[in-house]
């Protein structure tokens, strides 16, 4: 880290680093999902286009609200975060989906697994901020569990077989 970029504060260096090695991951799968869900976006069709089409932008307006929230988060508390794609690419888990073709409930439920994918990423690191006492970034992550939760809701019930709990 540049000292030109050392920002104070009173956690831990080891603390600094372990959260801002986690958010990071978060921000690149955050990029990551927003990027197929406008993928799923631009490319769904059938009948139920018009909802699908909106619910998806909707969605992906919210990961991207996230983007900043989560950098800044790592600024504050003084760790250097994402500077290129190149290390989104090396950092994400989510996986891209780089087919022609995704049927509309396959978009779905891919989509649904991911968000819960994320949901369980940003309570691991929630966890690691509690045992660092980083009530700030903690705050913040409970914030978007409930969103991501939300999105995985929608993206379940939109995909429901008709008549079925099913999955």
């Amino acid at each position: 880290m540049s000292p030109d970029l050392d920002t104070p504060t009173d956690l831990e260096p080891a603390a600094v680093n372990k959260i801002s090695e986690a958010l990071n991951v978060l921000l690149a799968d955050a990029f990551a999902l927003y990027l197929k869900t406008k993928n799923f976006h631009w490319h769904v069709s059938g009948r139920h286009f018009r909802d699908y089409h909106l619910m998806l932008d909707e969605q992906s307006d919210a990961i991207f609200a996230t983007t900043d929230q989560l950098a800044e988060r790592v600024r504050k508390l003084g760790g250097a975060t994402l500077k290129s794609i190149g290390q989104i690419g090396k950092l994400q888990t989510i996986q891209d989906n780089n087919e022609d073709y995704v049927p509309p409930r396959d978009m779905l439920r891919e989509l649904m697994e991911d968000n819960k994918h994320m949901a369980a990423a940003m309570r691991k690191a929630h966890k690691l901020c509690e045992e660092h006492d980083d009530t700030g970034t903690a705050a913040l992550l409970e914030v978007f569990i409930d969103e991501t939760e939300r999105r995985t809701w929608f993206l379940f019930e939109a995909s429901r077989q008709e008549g079925s709990n099913a999955a």
